[in-house]
């Protein structure tokens, strides 16, 4: 780096003001000055083998760290290939940075090599998309685009700046900043002195918890409400853990099981005043539309109008999920008459319908590695028929300690969630559960395990099929097609990728796999642990 700041220089110190110290990407002519930025600044750059999967790391840092993730492509295919990680972000409600390597108007005007238009691209995937032309308005944009990313609700934006405009020297001090937003509280007045009333009369309040609550860090405000005055809380995927799941109150997370719903979904319409904490329908399935019984009073707390369209509700805060909680159960005093043990029941039936306690299967794979693993450490799951069920059978302690996509649902995140989140909290163990459909899109990524000496253990759900849609194809009374495919060798794939291979084919192997796993310090290991597709039949 020169003496003289550059425009590069400005926006990796604005990052790093706001807590970034790790950037994931693939490099290119055009982004080499940022690179060389970040690094300066301390925001040191990590070396993907795909934009998609470096998308991921990037979340999985920022879900460790609370600060934004950034994201460093290249032009045109660079940043045509991160358009899946940063859906993901846009529906997933995730703060994540993208820096594209942009071109100058006047070059772009005579070359096309190739150039696209990197803010047509994402625009309607951001929350904001800026174009860097000139180095006078860089200061401005950068911080724009960081307000825009952590104002709630989260997500990402895309700042596009040509490697010229990178270059440039810095304008002289003071450079703006990126806004501090203080949590919003509702006002008071008469519609939350009408919402307390509800609150008073109901018998059977339900929480139901979703991203905003997970985002706003509302958890230990809602665990100690729902404590003191014994309501039940149901939480979306990316909620788990807000509510530690070992609690008897704790009815686990629901979203795209059909069994789950049959168990859930009744429990929801016995309820007479529901209170959604930052809850949006983004991660469950049609079965939730209108999922309330007819006369119950619906209380939203989140941080943005609810537009979605599933469901109403009686009043919308639109508030700091953790600020409107206090504020609604000011004074309160009630607790619920709901029958604990009953729930409790309940949640039990649903493990074993789910195939928990059975001796293998998919089930049986995540209730045998939650009794082994550490409760501390962090578990990352990809799309697919394994993670219906693992949802319903991981119990989080705390927050952020099962991370996936649930608004999306795309495949191919869950290793690139755990590498990112490990490389942000070094020391940090995580647990990758995959199918063997979603680890053949992202192999590359265990050659960045290997080169960042990262001990991630991966248990790779090994059918041969893309699962889910399997039972959608025969349910649709369609003759299977597209499907299947020819199994892979995976205790030598890991090898030969520089890891630890392992095959599990019962409890008993799988634990002794888990603690050989654990005891590795440098290298990662694959643990295949070979199912029929067919187990999944019935249990989702």
């Amino acid at each position: 780096m020169t003496d003289t700041p550059r425009i590069a220089d400005i926006l990796a110190r604005m990052l790093g003001a706001a807590g970034c110290r790790h950037a994931f990407g693939l490099p290119g002519g055009e982004v080499l000055t940022v690179i060389d930025a970040l690094n300066a600044a301390g925001v040191a750059f990590t070396l993907a083998r795909h934009e998609t999967p470096a998308g991921f790391m990037a979340e999985g840092a920022h879900h460790m760290t609370g600060a934004p993730g950034v994201l460093v492509t290249t032009i045109g295919p660079g940043l045509a290939n991160a358009v899946d990680a940063v859906a993901n972000a846009f529906q997933d409600r995730v703060p994540l940075v993208v820096i594209s390597g942009g071109v100058d108007a006047a070059e772009a005007a005579t070359y096309t090599h190739q150039v696209i238009d990197h803010v047509a691209l994402l625009r309607p995937i951001t929350k904001g998309a800026f174009h860097v032309a000139v180095p006078g308005a860089a200061p401005a944009l950068f911080a724009k685009a960081l307000t825009l990313a952590m104002a709630p609700p989260y997500g990402p934006v895309l700042i596009d700046i040509p490697g010229s405009v990178a270059a440039a020297p810095a304008p002289a001090l003071p450079w703006p900043r990126p806004a501090r937003l203080a949590p919003a509280a509702p006002a008071p007045g008469p519609a939350l002195e009408e919402a307390r009333g509800w609150l008073a009369a109901a018998k059977r309040p339900l929480l139901l918890a979703g991203v905003d609550a997970l985002n706003d860090g509302a958890g230990a405000v809602l665990g100690e409400l729902a404590t003191r005055h014994s309501i039940p809380v149901l939480s979306t995927y990316k909620a788990k853990g807000l509510l530690d799941e070992g609690s008897a109150l704790a009815l686990g997370g629901a979203g795209l099981s059909p069994l789950s719903d049959g168990a859930l979904l009744p429990v929801v319409r016995q309820a007479d005043c529901v209170i959604l904490a930052g809850y949006d329908p983004v991660e469950m399935r049609v079965g939730w539309r209108d999922p309330f019984a007819p006369g119950a009073r619906v209380i939203s707390i989140g941080s943005a109008p609810p537009t979605h369209g599933m469901h109403g509700a009686d009043l919308d805060m639109i508030a700091d999920v953790g600020a409107g909680l206090s504020a609604l159960f000011a004074g309160h005093e009630g607790r619920a008459g709901w029958d604990l043990p009953a729930l409790a029941a309940l949640r039990a039936a649903m493990r074993r319908a789910h195939g928990a306690a059975l001796d293998w299967g998919p089930a049986a794979i995540a209730d045998e590695a939650r009794r082994a693993l550490p409760a501390d450490i962090v578990a990352t799951v990809d799309s697919g028929a394994h993670r219906i069920v693992l949802s319903q059978v991981w119990d989080c302690p705390a927050p952020r300690t099962l991370l996936q996509s649930s608004g999306f649902c795309t495949m191919g995140p869950a290793l690139p969630l755990a590498l990112g989140a490990m490389a942000a909290r070094p020391g940090q163990r995580a647990v990758c559960f995959i199918g063997d459909g979603g680890l053949e899109m992202v192999l590359g990524e265990l050659a960045t395990a290997r080169d960042l000496g990262l001990p991630v253990i991966l248990v790779v759900f090994v059918d041969a099929s893309y699962a889910l849609i399997e039972l959608k194809q025969a349910a649709m009374q369609l003759p299977r097609a597209g499907v299947r495919f020819r199994g892979t060798d995976h205790v030598r794939l890991a090898e030969a990728m520089g890891g630890q291979g392992l095959l599990a084919t019962s409890r008993a192997e799988l634990a002794a796999a888990l603690r050989a796993g654990l005891a590795e310090t440098e290298r990662f290991t694959l643990i295949a642990c070979p199912i029929d597709a067919e187990d999944y039949r019935g249990r989702l």
